[in-house]
């Protein structure tokens, strides 16, 4: 058994991530953390796991060693523990953003401050199967992606792959877990109910990881809708006029990057309400739907790209990631299909 502790596991994230590993056969989580709920069952703040578990959060503090270390910490908190962490686990999987980036320049730029270990950047293996599974096999450590980045990067790169995409428009449209689970202004229920409200029309932090995969422009804005789990990623590419992009030839780009792949489906049917992706359907997989459709009118291709943001876009990356890393068939204790209705 691979003994795997979870560090900040009271948040979405965290609660996903023992959720999946909890049913692992080769897993045994021996630790979850939180220092607000130390003491406490893990059930006290993931009642759907009452019954499954005995184990009680502890502090960071008392963390013991371990094979792996899934880090479901705040943004800036694995950096500054990233020694701790080393020192107590062999691998590390951080599901947060401090080690996406590999240029502690554009990390500033995107997140308003110094990396406090710029020597460590470039360090981590990003952790998108899709992209680095070669990479992956031998990585100690393992930079999640950024939910947003993922569905986006996923649908966009077999074109700018293929050398058709000349640039793209991107709305993601997100459900507010993508916010975590501490109260703000945005998500009070009479704000949030019925919003549909763009929260990040420039700029989004994501931006720098999809600018650092995808070879061409790429511009980008954030909505959020009433929804609790999903992204829902709408990508409008200009393709060059005389590239003859229908839908024929994007059924073999698509095919020629995703035949393979266990997590990303095509989802491009003639009729029926579900003949595009549809994030709802994904909710509790470890799926990513893409569909697409070319602008018979224009030099534009639609791309649509749907996940669920706590699990291809954060949990079930990461527990898809461990299994590569220990030559583990990449759907063990993935295999969950989603629900539908939801």
């Amino acid at each position: 058994m691979i003994n795997v502790a979870i560090a900040g596991g009271s948040g979405y994230a965290g609660g996903e991530l023992l959720r999946i590993l909890l049913a692992h056969p080769d897993v045994e989580v021996v630790q979850v953390t939180s220092e607000r709920l130390a003491g406490k069952f893990v059930h006290r703040a993931h009642p759907n796991l009452r019954g499954l578990t005995r184990l009680r959060f502890v502090p960071l503090g008392e963390l013991s060693h371990c094979d792996v270390l899934f880090s479901c910490l705040p943004h800036g908190e694995s950096a500054r523990r990233i020694d701790d962490f080393r020192a107590v686990a062999d691998r590390i999987v951080d599901l947060g953003a401090d080690f996406r980036l590999t240029d502690p320049s554009v990390y500033e730029r995107f997140y308003g401050r110094t990396h406090p270990r710029p020597d460590l950047l470039g360090r981590f293996v990003y952790g998108i199967a899709e992209l680095n599974r070669d990479e992956l096999r031998t990585a100690s450590l393992v930079a999640c992606a950024g939910c947003n980045a993922t569905a986006t990067i996923l649908a966009l790169r077999p074109l700018y792959q293929a050398g058709v995409a000349q640039s793209a428009v991107v709305e993601v449209k997100v459900g507010s877990s993508e916010a975590g689970n501490r109260a703000s202004d945005a998500s009070h229920h009479p704000e949030r109910s019925g919003a549909m409200r763009s929260y990040k029309p420039t700029g989004h932090r994501h931006m720098a990881e999809i600018e650092a995969v995808l070879p061409g422009p790429v511009h980008f804005s954030a909505t959020s809708v009433e929804m609790v789990r999903g992204i829902l990623a709408t990508c409008h590419v200009f393709v060059d006029r005389h590239a003859g992009i229908d839908d024929k030839a994007l059924w073999k780009i698509y095919r020629r990057a995703y035949a393979l792949e266990p997590f990303v489906r095509i989802v491009k049917d003639r009729a029926g309400i579900h003949r595009y992706p549809d994030p709802n359907i994904l909710a509790g997989s470890n799926y990513c739907d893409i569909g697409f459709e070319a602008d018979r009118n224009a030099n534009r291709v639609v791309v649509l790209g749907a996940i669920d943001n706590l699990m291809k876009g954060a949990a079930g990356q990461a527990v898809q990631a461990f299994n590569i890393m220990h030559g583990l068939p990449e759907r063990r204790g993935l295999e969950f299909p989603g629900l539908h209705p939801a």
